[in-house]
C-alpha cells in the first residue's frame, strides 16, 4: 500500500478543489436529483395509483411533459450555490481534520477520527444549502404539480421569485425552513461519505504512488456517494417533505413530518426514491472527487501548497 506519506491539502486548496467537484457533481447529478425529490414529493392517497410507480416512470413522464429541460429545472439555484458550498464541505473536512484527526489518523485508517472530521463539513455548508434546497425542492416540485394539472400556472417565475414569495410568507424563517434537518442529514452523511473514500482510496493506490488512477478515484468516489445517501436518504425525504409543504402543515418541523409519514405510509416510505438516489450517487459523486482530485494537482502544478 503506497500513499501513506501523502501530504493532505491545506485549507485554501482544499476550498477551491472542492469547489471544483461540487460544479462537476450538479451536471452530472441534478436530472436524478429531480426525479428524486418528485418521488418523494408526490401525493399519495390509499387506494390510487401513486403519480409515478419508480424512477423511470417519473424520467418518462417528466420528459414527455416538460422536454429534457424538466430534469435540470431548479438547477440554477444548487449552481450558483454549489462552489460555494462544496468548498465550504471540503474546506470544514479539512478543519475537522486538524480538530480531530493526528500524524496517523490516514495511515491507520482510523474511520472514527475521519468520520468525525467530515461530520465537521456539515456545519459549514447548512447556512449556504439549507436555503438552497428549499428554492431548489420548491421549483422542482412545480414543474410537477403544473404538469399533472393540479396547478393552472406556474407560481414562482424563477429562483429570485421563490424569494421574494417565501420572504413575504414568513421572512427568513421561511426561505431557511428545514435548516436543522439539512444540518442533521448533511452531518451524518458527510461522516460516512469523507470516511469511505478515505478508506478506499487508500485500498486502491498501487505500491509506488501516491493516489490511484482514475478508475481508482471513480469508484471512491462514487461508493463514497452510495454510503453517504444510504445513511442521508431517511432525513432527506423528511426534509423535503418540509420544504415544499404550504405554511403551517409541520408546526413542529421535522418531527411533524415524520409522525405523518409514520401514520400514514410507514417506515417505507422513507426510502421513497432509493434507486434515484442510487443511480445518481455514484456517477455525480464519482464526478465530483475526480473533479476534486484533478483540481489538486491543477493547484499544486499552480504553486499552490
Amino acid at each position: 500500500m503506497s500513499g501513506e506519506g501523502q501530504a493532505k491539502p491545506g485549507l485554501l486548496k482544499s476550498f477551491i478543489a472542492g469547489g471544483v467537484g461540487g460544479i462537476c457533481l450538479v451536471f452530472v447529478g441534478h436530472p436524478l436529483d429531480t426525479i428524486k425529490v418528485r418521488i418523494q414529493t408526490m401525493e399519495v392517497v390509499a387506494g390510487q395509483t401513486p403519480m409515478y410507480s419508480g424512477a423511470l416512470d417519473c424520467a418518462r413522464k417528466t420528459v414527455k411533459a416538460e422536454g429534457l429541460g424538466g430534469l435540470y429545472r431548479g438547477m440554477s439555484a444548487p449552481i450558483y450555490g454549489v462552489t460555494p458550498m462544496y468548498a465550504l464541505c471540503f474546506l470544514g473536512f479539512g478543519i475537522g481534520q486538524k480538530i480531530f484527526c493526528n500524524e496517523n489518523s490516514f495511515k491507520d485508517l482510523d474511520v472514527v477520527r475521519i468520520g468525525l472530521a467530515g461530520a465537521t463539513s456539515g456545519l459549514f455548508t447548512t447556512p449556504i444549502l439549507a436555503p438552497g434546497e428549499r428554492l431548489k425542492c420548491v421549483l422542482q416540485v412545480q414543474g410537477a404539480k403544473v404538469a399533472s394539472g393540479e396547478w393552472a400556472k406556474p407560481k414562482y417565475a424563477g429562483p429570485v421569485d421563490v424569494v421574494k414569495q417565501l420572504y413575504a410568507e414568513g421572512g427568513l424563517r421561511s426561505v431557511n425552513r428545514g435548516f436543522c434537518a439539512t444540518m442533521a442529514r448533511d452531518s451524518l452523511a458527510s461522516c460516512f461519505y469523507f470516511s469511505t473514500y478515505e478508506v478506499l482510496k487508500h485500498k486502491l493506490t498501487p505500491d509506488g504512488a501516491a493516489s490511484p488512477g482514475v478508475a481508482g478515484t471513480l469508484f471512491a468516489g462514487g461508493m463514497a456517494g452510495m454510503f453517504n445517501w444510504a445513511v442521508a436518504l431517511p432525513l432527506d425525504t423528511l426534509k423535503s417533505k418540509l420544504q415544499v409543504a404550504p405554511e403551517g402543515t409541520y408546526p413542529n418541523g421535522i418531527r411533524s413530518v415524520f409522525a405523518e409519514v409514520m401514520r400514514t405510509d410507514g417506515p417505507k416510505a422513507l426510502y421513497r426514491g432509493f434507486s434515484a438516489v442510487m443511480l445518481r450517487a455514484f456517477p455525480a459523486n464519482a464526478a465530483c472527487f475526480l473533479g476534486y482530485e484533478t483540481a489538486l494537482k491543477g493547484l499544486t502544478w499552480a504553486g499552490l501548497d
